[in-house]
């Protein structure tokens, strides 16, 4: 498990390591189309770029339920219900979830015990739909803001979501 060692950074410096993930993923996705790959190129970026993230990555809608992957950290829930927990939240309501602490959120799925907040962003289709969700888990209490929800939403929307082509 990747632990958070050196907290939460900064406002700024987020801004700082998110548009710097942007950049990257610009040069590692250009000309990419597979939607799997796309992910794939987000988690991985995200993830390694990003000190305060402990889980990371995509639940994809699979008929009634959402199905992990692809994803770097612990193993994760394989799969998760309509409203269940922060992910089955995002997918109902089809807005981004920040949770600043996983254990008094209701219903919350508790994959792995030492994650504290979590942030769940929908991806959706054309007609508003939601196709997926990218999860990023923190062991660090209320690690999650408004900064971290509009760089992840302009993230999707750039990288992942369904209007270029890519789930």
């Amino acid at each position: 498990m990747k632990q958070a060692t050196t907290g939460i950074p900064a406002e700024e410096t987020r801004r700082g390591l998110y548009r710097e993930v942007g950049e990257k993923l610009q040069g590692l996705l250009a000309g990419e189309v597979d939607s799997i790959a796309r992910m794939a190129g987000v988690v991985s970026v995200l993830h390694g770029a990003m000190p305060h993230y402990d889980w990371t990555g995509f639940y994809r809608v699979v008929g009634p339920e959402l199905v992990i992957g692809p994803y770097q950290g612990t193993p994760g829930c394989a799969r998760i219900g309509w409203g269940r927990g922060v992910c089955g939240a995002a997918w109902k309501s089809g807005e981004s979830q920040v949770v600043a602490d996983v254990h008094a959120f209701p219903g919350h799925i508790a994959c792995d015990a030492a994650s504290a907040s979590e942030i769940v962003v929908p991806v959706k289709d054309a007609n508003g739909r939601v196709v997926a969700v990218l999860d990023v888990d923190s062991v660090l209490p209320a690690a999650f803001d408004a900064v971290d929800a509009a760089a992840l939403e302009s993230l999707v929307a750039m990288y992942v979501s369904p209007d270029r082509g890519m789930c």
